[in-house]
């Protein structure tokens, strides 16, 4: 294995790396004497990444697996009944372990379902997904969605540490590796503008810095949350690109005639047009908005979108969560690492943030 980073301490967690990952969670095993420990995965990362963790973690060959299906459509409360229910048959109790082995469903389905079972039990994240290692990974945000809408039952709960190994980079295929990107560029665009610079020169799987990026971004996500951990201000700078990226994401996913777009494609739509949107109200220089696009339609396939389709894009903007007294409040930006927050954003503005995301 490659040399450990150095850890990167959370409110009241650590998110460790490689060798001195393992070794810490191996230490909380025999430190805690857990009455059980659960392994939580999906069918996905049973077969691709449960063995890579459990050759590391020798001790835990007998812990009890729970697998839930893939994908975004399966991350409701109907599955975490079904892992309830499944603890609770097993005997869980309230000194019990929940390890979540997966990407960003995984780890924000198993927070929660820990969360909540017998009112809080302890649980790890082993992401094994880039999202989810620069996203999920830290800031204590764990929840479902509610009838298709993202992430709207959830709470800011912390887990016990989060292991990050680059290995399991190795089982993703190329568009859930550049879905993690999007989330990368998003850091350097909001808070180090030579980040941003640094990975506009998309690399692929093989890139031997990603390591660092990784650890990186999660620095840049950390010392957010850690100012403004309930996302009253500081933290609401994460948002960028997620206002109009999640309605995308919600509305592609819930209509079968689009195509299902994963997180970070969406996401790279919205930092596209939020880019433009911060050109026409807070001044950011249109040929900053012009790199922004040419950046990520070098890394992403441009998607089309219908009157009809910005219709329902615009109404699902009704359930962001950053919205307030019936306002919908987008984070833009005044220049690549200053970023603006609480803008209201008139249609119009949105209709033409999308020409510009589809002009050539």
């Amino acid at each position: 294995m490659k040399k450990a980073l150095s850890a990167i301490s959370g409110q009241g967690y650590k998110v460790l790396f490689s060798d001195e990952a393992y070794s810490a969670l191996g230490l909380l095993l025999k430190t805690e004497n857990y009455s059980s420990i659960f392994i939580l995965v999906d069918k996905h990362t049973e077969i691709h990444c449960l063995p890579v963790f459990l050759k590391y973690l020798s001790e835990l060959k007998d812990a009890d697996v729970l697998t839930i299906k893939a994908g975004e459509e399966n991350k409701h409360l109907e599955t975490c009944q079904e892992v309830w229910q499944e603890l609770s048959d097993l005997g869980a109790d309230r000194k019990s372990l929940l390890i979540n082995v997966g990407g960003g469903v995984v780890t924000d389905l198993g927070g929660f379902v820990a969360a909540a079972f017998k009112r809080g039990i302890d649980f790890v994240n082993v992401p094994t997904t880039l999202l989810s290692m620069v996203d999920a990974s830290v800031g204590g945000k764990t929840g479902v969605d509610l009838g298709g809408l993202k992430n709207q039952i959830g709470i800011i709960t912390h887990p016990r540490m989060v292991v990050i190994d680059t290995h399991y980079l190795n089982t993703l295929p190329e568009n859930e590796y550049r879905s993690g990107y999007a989330e990368m560029l998003k850091h350097g665009i909001i808070r180090d503008k030579l980040y941003f610079q640094k990975l506009s020169e998309y690399k692929s799987l093989e890139y031997s810095d990603i390591e660092d990026y990784i650890h990186h971004s999660v620095s840049i996500k950390n010392a957010v949350v850690i100012e403004d951990l309930y996302e009253s201000n500081l933290r609401k700078i994460l948002n960028f690109g997620h206002t109009l990226g999640h309605a995308i994401e919600t509305h592609c996913l819930n209509n079968s005639q689009k195509t299902t777009l994963l997180h970070g494609e969406a996401i790279a739509i919205g930092i596209i047009t939020e880019a433009y949107l911060a050109t026409q109200l807070c001044g950011l220089d249109m040929s900053v908005a012009e790199n922004i696009k040419k950046v990520f339609l070098r890394i992403f396939p441009k998607s089309s979108f219908t009157k009809d389709d910005l219709v329902a894009i615009m109404e699902l903007l009704r359930y962001d969560k950053k919205n307030s007294h019936g306002k919908v409040k987008f984070v833009l930006l005044y220049a690549l690492g200053e970023p603006a927050i609480d803008i209201e954003v008139a249609s119009e503005n949105i209709i033409n943030a999308f020409e510009f995301y589809q002009q050539n």
